[in-house]
């Protein structure tokens, strides 16, 4: 009896661990995705805006998903389908992603486009759009309202909770056990839009009235760790912890160029503006997110719209998005909001990420390009900036009809990296991997990992003349023809594993001593099966760089895998 009351209970541990909702888990300075107790990389893409409305639409692009090598899905949910009348509920749209998902065994991030959307509320049911006296939009410093729901509104932020809260325990209803899907977006690219605040009164009062307890004790306990944005206008100002919002962090002001008369759009223009929504829209997200999660706890984004150099300040964007320089607002106001996402699509990509990659904040990006551009992109995030997961849009475009294009650079990038997702897994945190990323503006990285110094380098493209084709001409062009990127990693016993494409990586003694000289060991090119090492052809001659004229290195003009053994050498 005793032996079967000890194996029951045992039964019963391994049931609550194969049942165990997704999760993030720390890892060092990585944060990691977890289902079923394993960590998992988001190799994903993102349907159309409306696709997931149709059944009928998505009955052949179901099939091109899975040949794409997509092991994750994110497919919008919206309020207007689910609630079409006040308090009655229709999952069928939900039902149907899931039950497909599951068909073709792939993961979904499903995103609630609720009251924003691109910061307008288009996707709000009819009853919540006509009635605009109990479900109050957003007003211009004229007093004219615009078509986004105000984030001050208790009534707004309580039907869109309500909405969403009542979707989570039908998730977990239908899939609390098999953990199809992973993670919840919550609106998208929410902010203010045509105007710098929300000027109805209700807001006009919180912004000329003292700033919220929660926010003055946030302040006090993080002072020396906040971002270089809020710290630079709060220690201007006095440093001060009680006061209106223009009190304690300045008035705002509209500029254009620097003292050296040069136009600076990195500059933080009507930047207390953009606090005081940061603020309001955090505390409205997070409080769907909190509801959301009485339900059923499982991880939680959102997603922002980008400033760039032509919309530079609050209002040109979704002001109070949650952009890295109002992180801050979003930790103290929304603490149910698991990551903060860029959907990136500006040239400034590594700037980007680098500025979400701080304060903790995991890295999953949303909605980005694909092609050659995003697999270099997406290498060196994975490398560098211990990626979750990657996602470009609009992957139903590819994916619809017979003609799926299985050669297509992301999807041969996602089988590589689905095929050593452990060995990338196991060394993000750690120190033992790094990523490059380069292109004509910037043709060479260098830095040091174990006992040598790396430089990856752009591989030199044919002249387009050769090719037929006109040079590029804008940033964007360029970096989508002539980038390079990659990962690479450092083993226990010293030999270094690369994936990348379109560069040359050399090594190079970061400390030369009695033997200031490398030389190439071995280099095996292959794949990753599961984590299964299948090496392929023993590269050397032409197919590497080995003599200390061109460096002593790989050649990687395709994407691929590499492992590299060195050894050093010096004078008789």
């Amino acid at each position: 009896m005793k032996k079967i009351i000890l194996t029951l209970t045992a039964l019963c541990l391994l049931g609550i661990a194969y049942a165990q909702a997704p999760e993030l888990r720390k890892k060092g300075n990585a944060t990691q995705f977890y289902v079923e107790n394993q960590p998992v990389l988001l190799l994903a893409g993102e349907l159309g805006n409306s696709s997931s409305s149709s059944k009928e639409y998505l009955s052949d692009v179901w099939p091109g998903l899975k040949a794409l090598n997509y092991n994750t899905i994110l497919a919008a949910v919206t309020w207007e389908l689910i609630e079409p009348e006040e308090g009655v509920f229709d999952f069928t749209s939900v039902d149907h992603l899931i039950e497909s998902a599951r068909q073709y065994n792939l993961k979904l991030v499903l995103l609630w486009f609720a009251s924003w959307k691109n910061a307008g509320s288009v996707y709000i049911p009819l009853w919540v759009k006509t009635d605009y006296k109990r479900f109050p939009r957003a007003e211009d410093p004229g007093g004219n309202p615009v078509e986004i729901l105000s984030a001050v509104s208790e009534e707004n932020r309580k039907a869109d909770a309500k909405a969403f809260r009542a979707l989570m325990k039908h998730i977990k209803e239908v899939d609390g056990q098999e953990h199809t899907v992973l993670m919840m977006q919550i609106e998208n690219e929410a902010g203010i839009l045509n105007t710098p605040r929300d000027y109805s009164p209700e807001a006009n009062a919180l912004f000329n009235g003292p700033i919220p307890k929660e926010l003055s004790v946030y302040l006090q306990k993080n002072k020396n760790n906040l971002t270089p944005e809020l710290t630079k206008v709060w220690k201007e100002n006095g440093n001060k912890t009680a006061g209106t919002w223009e009190e304690v962090f300045g008035k705002s002001r509209i500029g254009g160029w620097n003292h050296t008369g040069e136009y600076d759009w990195h500059d933080m223009y009507y930047y207390t503006e953009e606090l005081f929504m940061g603020y309001y829209y955090a505390r409205y997200i997070g409080y769907v997110a909190a509801e959301g999660k009485k339900e059923y706890t499982i991880p939680m984004y959102t997603n922002a719209w980008l400033k760039g150099p032509d919309y530079p300040w609050t209002g040109m964007h979704p002001g109070g998005g949650p952009l890295p320089s109002v992180m801050d607002m979003y930790h103290c106001a929304g603490p149910a909001i698991d990551i903060l996402s860029p959907d990136i699509y500006v040239p400034h990509f590594t700037e980007i990420v680098e500025w979400y990659d701080k304060l903790g904040n995991p890295l999953f990006i949303p909605e980005t390009r694909g092609g050659d551009l995003g697999v270099s992109r997406l290498l060196w995030c994975l490398g560098e900036h211990n990626l979750m997961g990657f996602s470009p849009f609009g992957i139903d475009r590819s994916a619809k009809g017979a003609a799926v294009n299985t050669v297509d650079p992301l999807a041969q990038a996602y089988k590589l990296i689905a095929g050593m997702q452990y060995l990338i897994l196991a060394n993000q945190g750690t120190g033992s991997m790094r990523g490059f990323f380069v292109d004509p503006e910037h043709a060479s990285q260098s830095f040091v990992l174990g006992e040598y110094i790396i430089t990856a380098d752009l591989v030199k493209p044919r002249t387009y003349a050769s090719m037929g084709a006109p040079a590029p001409t804008t940033v964007r062009q360029v970096q989508e023809s002539e980038s390079g990127g990659g990962l690479i990693i450092l083993m226990p016993d010293g030999e270094y594993v690369v994936l990348a494409r379109n560069v040359n990586v050399r090594f190079a003694p970061a400390v030369p001593g009695e033997l200031p000289y490398v030389g190439v060991a071995k280099v095996y090119e292959g794949v990753f099966d599961e984590g299964q090492w299948i090496p392929g052809r023993l590269l050397n001659g032409d197919q590497t760089h080995a003599s200390i004229f061109t460096g002593t290195g790989l050649k990687m003009n395709t994407l691929g895998i590499q492992r590299i053994y060195l050894y050093r050498y010096g004078k008789r």
